[in-house]
């Protein structure tokens, strides 16, 4: 089956002994939009915590998730209006509206009449023709989206989504949760990093990226993307990553592309757009609009 999570190209290396540590290392596992989900915490009461994070987990994947019929994202995908719309909806899609303008619209959550089209065609055994992707694109744009903090409204055939954001930004509340109840030294990956602290054992979390290097994290956000790392059809060419410019799946110029950032919501929606564009320059001229954000790592094929 088709899906729509990317492909991410991060894995922890964590093969520090726990020896030593002020507090037990807790590794929890779960599922949330469509990724795994693992919280390492250094504390005391970890499961306890974990579960509390689990929770949230499960709270922000029903104002996400594109897959709950009663989602806050799919009832105004629906009804193409959200009256009273969840904070965290909000939030997460004012941090993509900066996104979309520092990325020259390149990030753009309105494409998901065009990536459902592509879907629909790919399963059909046929490629997209012409017409109906300028129809897609007719309904595509950030500047046709309403947003007031009591209304969020969409023009007819609008469609959104936010799945090369919501995963950080998911991480991110989760890190909100477990730093309020005192946690440092602590991991959380949703698909997107979020280092709370260090590595108990000392120094950074690091983190290998699948294509060669390796990454510290302390206090901070990483997220990685990779235009062919999911495609239609599951051809290995023709990627998921849409130019909302074009309606067309991006030429892809990566393999992947990491960024870090203070926030993972960030991180994500950047590496994201990264993904669209031709040369590294023109990805550290997006990030430069984001203090305290870097280039990883962008390597092509």
């Amino acid at each position: 089956m088709l899906t729509r999570r990317r492909f991410l190209l991060i894995s922890a290396a964590l093969a520090l002994p726990s020896v030593g540590f002020a507090a037990p290392l807790h590794v929890e596992t779960g599922i949330a939009m469509g990724a795994q989900v693992t919280l390492r915490l250094s504390h005391p009461d970890g499961p306890a915590l974990a579960a509390r994070a689990m929770a949230e987990i499960a709270r922000l994947e029903a104002v996400f998730s594109l897959y709950q019929p009663q989602s806050a994202l799919s009832r105004l995908n629906r009804d193409a209006r959200l009256d009273a719309p969840p904070f965290e909806l909000l939030d997460c899609l004012s941090i993509a509206g900066a996104v979309h303008a520092a990325s020259d619209g390149r990030f753009d959550p309105t494409v998901q009449p065009l990536w459902l089209a592509h879907a629909r065609a790919t399963e059909e055994g046929r490629p997209l023709d012409d017409a109906t992707r300028h129809a897609a694109l007719g309904v595509t744009g950030w500047d046709k989206l309403g947003l007031s903090a009591g209304r969020i409204t969409l023009r007819p055939g609008m469609a959104l989504t936010l799945n090369g954001i919501a995963q950080g930004y998911i991480a991110d509340r989760v890190a909100v949760l477990l730093a309020a109840e005192g946690l440092t030294d602590s991991l959380i990956d949703t698909g997107e990093m979020v280092a709370l602290g260090g590595h108990p054992g000392g120094g950074p979390w690091p983190v290998a990226l699948r294509e060669g290097g390796s990454v510290g994290l302390r206090g901070r956000a990483l997220a990685t993307s990779a235009p062919l790392g999911m495609t239609f059809g599951n051809d290995g060419r023709t990627s998921h990553i849409l130019d909302p410019h074009t309606g067309l799946p991006t030429s892809a110029r990566w393999r992947s592309v990491s960024i870090s950032a203070p926030t993972a919501a960030l991180a994500d929606a950047l590496s994201t757009s990264a993904c669209l564009t031709k040369v590294k320059e023109d990805i550290g001229r997006i990030c430069h609009h984001f203090p305290d954000t870097r280039v990883e790592a962008a390597v092509n094929l």
